[in-house]
Parts: structure tokens; C-alpha cells; sequence
């Protein structure tokens, strides 16, 4: 086996382009910001977060990187010759060809000359307009699940649930910003990680209409999309992160859904309305009180529904707050 040998600056420059592009991770620090407590990386759901006072350092976690990794710098380099990672959220699934743009000396070749070569790259790779559409559709997953902060798992779902609607003719006469927003909506709910229609239309550039319709009709058709309605109590965490509300609150909004569930309060409810109305029941029970406005434009429900549930939930539950 031949060894590669490097002088230090060109050293230097691979070192830098393989974390650039290898998956090196970003810096986070190392202790919490907020209370100086230890930090925890829940690999799972993709969220670190402190030990200690709960607060989140960062959520969504996405690994952009292939799934090796180097223990020092020559074991990532000559790891990174492996090539790509196999994935579906490529059209070709990372099995594309690439053309280095260098002659036979390893000199760059004219700026004419590589367009050319790239322009029929692309023509090669994308040869039909099923290509072409596929491409374009996984192309815009890739830029909502960035927009929405979604780990790679539901992309790749996503992905798999665009390719499958491609194969089977489903798209045909509909957007493909559509057809994408809906494979994210349905990934998010299968998975776990809630995205309510609003957010996923207002990253998507469409109507919510357009996207619940869209994902209903994918529903009857491709099986794997189907999944349980959200519950109330999904919403909780994400819904408390962003009003900057604690484990005390999220835990005793959960509490009172779980109350509301016994007394059979959340049948027929939207669970974003009755989430949103026990995380505001919470927050003033703890001490952490947010508007009524605050907590609906998070959840994305009205003034009016919140007010309707928390009276609901207030008197049917017998909770006693002073207003």
C-alpha cells in the first residue's frame, strides 16, 4: 500500500477542507450558560440540554457528516476517500457520478471547459423528467427540514415518502413545494417531531389547505404515512422551549393534560389548543406567567381558543388561580 506523502501546507489545506466537509462537529460549550451546570447530549431526540436547571442549549441536533470518524487527522484522510454516504435524501442516493475537474497532470481544467463538463454531470444524472422532478422535490425537503431545524432521520423518511409518490404517479398535476411540505408534515408526525400545518406551510411558501390536502391524499395511497393523531402532551416540550419555560412548568403542564385526559376533556379538542392552554395554566401556577398572546402565536392557535380551554380545564378540574 502506497503512502501519501503531504508537504505542511498542503497538509494544512486537506485538515481544513475535511472539517469543512467530513462532519466535524460545531462547538458547544461546556458547561451551561445559565446556571454553570453540566451539559447532556441526548443523542435520541437530538437535544442537549443542562442537567441541572434544564435549560436548552440546542436542539434538533443534525450530524451532516458521513457516519465515520477520524481519531486524528491522517485516519480521517485517508477515511474520507470511502466516498459519499448511501442516502435517500439523494435523488441518485449518493451513488452520482463526480468528474474531477483536473487534467491528467492534476491541473484545474478552464473555466469553459468544467462548466461543459458539469453541465453534462448533470444532464447524465438526471436524464428524464421523473429525474428531474425527484431531484427538485428532495432538493426542497432538504431546504424545509434546514428551515424547520429537523434532524436527518425525518428527511430522510420524508424522502423515502417523495420517492414513493414519484414511482407510483402521485404528484402528477400538483406543486412540488406541495408535495414536499406534506412528505415533511408526514414525516414529523410519524416520527415525533411535531411541526404544526402552519409552520410547515409558512417554510413551504403554501397554503395549510394545500398541505393537509396534499397529505391526506398521500395518506390513502402510501400506507407507511399513516400514524396516530398528535396528542397534546407532544406539543408540550417544543411549545415551553421556545417561551424559554422550564422542566417545572413543562411538568406540570403535562400534569393537568394528563388530568384532562381522565375527564375526558381533550376528545374533539385540536391538541395544539389544549396544549397551548395548559402550558399557559402552568406557566401562572409556577410562577412563570406568559400572555395569552405569547403562548398562541407559539403554538399558533388564537387568543380565543386559549381562553375557551383554559376555562374549560379551570373549571371542570377545579384548579384554583387568581387572574
Amino acid at each position: 500500500m502506497g503512502v501519501l506523502c503531504l508537504d505542511k501546507d498542503e497538509k494544512k489545506e486537506n485538515k481544513e477542507e475535511i472539517n469543512e466537509s467530513q462532519g466535524v462537529e460545531r462547538a458547544y460549550p461546556e458547561v451551561c450558560p445559565e446556571c454553570g451546570g453540566n451539559i447532556v447530549m441526548d443523542a435520541e431526540h437530538g437535544i442537549m440540554y443542562c442537567e441541572n436547571c434544564g435549560y436548552v442549549i440546542e436542539e434538533n441536533i443534525v450530524s451532516t457528516g458521513p457516519e465515520w470518524r477520524g481519531f486524528d487527522y491522517e485516519q480521517a484522510l485517508e477515511r474520507s476517500r470511502t466516498g459519499r454516504p448511501i442516502t435517500p435524501t439523494s435523488h441518485d442516493f449518493g451513488f452520482g457520478v463526480e468528474i474531477a475537474l483536473t487534467d491528467s497532470e492534476g491541473s484545474p481544467v478552464p473555466p469553459s471547459e468544467s462548466a461543459r463538463i458539469r453541465r453534462w454531470t448533470r444532464r447524465i444524472s438526471t436524464s428524464g423528467a421523473m429525474d428531474r422532478n425527484l431531484r427538485a422535490g428532495l432538493s426542497e425537503i432538504e431546504r424545509l427540514c434546514t428551515n424547520l431545524r429537523l434532524p436527518r432521520e425525518v428527511r430522510e423518511y420524508a424522502a423515502r415518502i417523495y420517492r414513493e409518490a414519484t414511482r407510483r404517479n402521485l404528484i402528477r398535476g400538483r406543486s412540488i413545494s406541495v408535495v414536499a411540505g406534506a412528505t415533511v408534515y408526514a414525516a414529523c408526525r410519524r416520527l415525533k417531531h411535531l411541526r404544526t400545518l402552519q409552520e410547515v406551510s409558512r417554510a413551504a411558501g403554501t397554503s395549510k389547505k394545500e398541505i393537509s390536502r396534499t397529505y391526506k391524499f398521500l395518506s390513502r395511497h402510501i400506507s407507511d404515512i399513516k400514524s396516530e393523531p398528535p396528542k397534546p402532551e407532544d406539543y408540550v416540550d417544543r411549545f415551553c422551549d421556545k417561551l424559554g419555560l422550564g422542566p417545572e412548568t413543562i411538568e406540570k403542564a403535562k400534569e393537568i393534560l394528563r388530568k384532562a385526559k381522565e375527564a375526558g376533556l381533550t376528545s374533539g379538542r385540536g391538541p395544539q389548543g389544549m396544549a397551548a392552554a395548559a402550558i399557559y395554566i402552568a406557566a401562572i401556577l409556577t410562577g412563570n406567567r406568559k400572555t395569552q398572546k405569547e403562548v398562541a402565536q407559539v403554538a399558533n392557535v388564537t387568543e380565543v381558543t386559549i381562553r375557551n380551554r383554559y376555562k374549560e380545564l379551570t373549571e371542570k378540574l377545579g384548579l384554583d388561580i387568581s387572574t
